[in-house]
This record gives structure tokens, sequence and C-alpha cells, in this order.
């Protein structure tokens, strides 16, 4: 079982910059894909950034530039740095833990999949 906590969110102008944290608990955490998501009231959740078990990360297209993210294994930790923020980047941000079945550094592991509680982002303008 792997409990994810966000935490860094909060209210920035426009032009600013937050740094969020995804600590998580339980074990195995450099064997998940890891991904932060975001929703905007009235709007489908979606895709911020991923970054997988070996590092491959992938951005939407839209906030490439903008957004980095980032892992520590030895923290159990994931990050998003986000810069430029825009009013229209203001969201709920969700942590994600994403697992296929597979062997992992020699240790077999099961499916799993997990999502945080969120963290709010607000841009004023």
């Amino acid at each position: 079982q792997v409990q994810l906590v966000e935490s860094g969110g909060g209210l920035v102008q426009s032009g600013g910059s937050l740094r969020l944290s995804c600590a998580a608990t339980g074990s195995s955490f450099s064997s998940y894909a890891m991904g932060w998501y975001r929703q905007a009231p009235g709007k489908e959740r979606e895709l911020v950034a991923t970054i997988s078990s070996d590092g491959a990360i992938n951005y939407a297209d839209s906030l490439k530039g903008r957004f980095t993210v980032s892992r520590d294994n030895a923290k159990n930790t994931l990050y998003l740095q986000m810069n430029s923020l825009q009013p229209e980047d203001t969201a709920v941000y969700y942590c994600n833990a994403d697992r296929d079945a597979a062997f992992y550094s020699g240790t077999f592991y099961p499916a799993a999949y997990y999502w945080g509680q969120g963290t709010q982002v607000t841009v004023s303008s």
C-alpha cells in the first residue's frame, strides 16, 4: 500500500513560481511511474507530466518549457517545479503512482495504482 501526500500549493501572482512535492509512504517507490495531473473547475483531469521508473519524462505539450518534473527515489518524493505561472494554471494538482506487474531490480511487483488527495494552486492575474 502506498499513500501519496502532495504539498506546496498556494496562491501566487501571474508570472510567479511554485514547487510542488509529493511524498510517498510505503516501499518500492522507485518501481512506480509517477505523474502529476491537474483538474480545473468544470474541466476534466488532465496530464501535466510523468516520469517513469527509469527516469523517462513526458510533458503535456502546452506545458513544455515552464514545468519541470523530477523525482528523488532516496526520499520517496516526486517534485514539480512550475515557473511563469498563468491564471489558466489554476487547478487542483494531483500526484499519481502507477506500476505494471513486472520485475524491478530483480524483484517482482504486482500492478498498483494510487492517487494523492491533491493540492490547490491558484494563480491571480
